[in-house]
């Protein structure tokens, strides 16, 4: 691991710290205190960075006294006191993706495997072993809003069972957001999504009519919508394809519950990340427009 990288590990417990405060820092005050919320949750955050189970990263801080300066440790706890905050965490862990406003934004959804077999493997035994495989779990299915420009994420939703209609879930992803544009697929197209992001967002719905080609309806019923800016969709993609890269496309809890807190906290990881690489690259500019 050269210098950067070692140096941005400890921006990323930083930052994570940072993200944490708007969560309570003891769940009871009769805690022991010995580590709060806001050190466990990053802890589990970093978990998700290095793809590794509440053993491994426990392991990894024993072994790295800069992390745990960082982090305020200590003594670094046992795996179960990880395991036990995930558990009590799952219902308030939303809150920290608190970003509201944008300039245009764009959704689509992906899923993420329940289990640690490729899709491609459990078909090909499917193939040559029908007699002796056992039955497929379902995945769980993530719907994202993002900031095209920064290629943050601002909102989410998942849901676990398959053949979820994607228009139904506009209300749910946009509420509460600030955008000028709306882009998405035509798996979003419906009268009432349009109406929606007209009324309620004040915005232009980026979204092809779905039996028509390169035809994005009107504004309004009056003026006609540009899609100058709809190959911008792909960028949403291009934030699924990093998370499963970096951060796994496996999930490795058994409970539905805690399904959705490993699942938000990749979300948590890849948006500190994003922030570093976006505030690193902003500083290089302006050194280089000094010089």
């Amino acid at each position: 691991m050269s210098k950067r990288e070692y140096e941005d590990y400890l921006k990323f417990i930083d930052e994570a710290l940072e993200l944490s405060e708007t969560i309570p820092r003891y769940f009871s005050k009769y805690s022991n205190k010995i580590y709060c919320n806001q050190q466990k949750l990053a802890m589990y955050i970093l978990m998700q960075k290095f793809k590794l189970t509440t053993r491994g990263i426990v392991s990894w801080l024993r072994s790295n006294s800069d992390a745990r300066l960082v982090l305020r440790l200590n003594r670094v706890p046992v795996h179960t006191t990880i395991v036990r905050f995930v558990n009590k965490i799952r219902k308030i862990i939303g809150r920290i993706l608190g970003i509201r406003k944008a300039d245009t934004v764009a959704m689509d959804a992906s899923g993420f495997e329940l289990e640690s077999k490729s899709f491609y493997y459990r078909n090909i035994n499917k193939q040559l072993f029908p007699k002796y495989l056992r039955k497929t779990k379902k995945y769980m299915r993530l719907s994202i809003v993002i900031d095209t420009d920064k290629q943050t994420i601002l909102n989410y939703l998942i849901k676990k069972k398959a053949g979820v209609e994607n228009h139904k879930e506009v209300k749910s992803l946009l509420k509460d957001l600030k955008a000028k544009y709306v882009i998405a697929d035509k798996g979003y197209d419906s009268k009432m999504n349009r109406r929606f992001i007209f009324t309620r967002l004040k915005a232009t719905p980026v979204i092809p009519l779905r039996y028509y080609t390169n035809f994005f309806g009107y504004f309004n019923g009056k003026r006609k919508i540009s899609g100058k800016n709809y190959h911008q969709r792909s960028k949403v993609e291009t934030v699924f394809s990093v998370i499963k890269r970096k951060y796994g496309s496996v999930l490795r809890n058994r409970s539905c519950a805690t399904q959705k807190v490993e699942l938000i906290s990749k979300l948590i990881a890849y948006n500190i990340d994003r922030k570093i690489n976006y505030l690193s690259l902003l500083f290089r500019g302006l050194h280089q427009s000094r010089l």
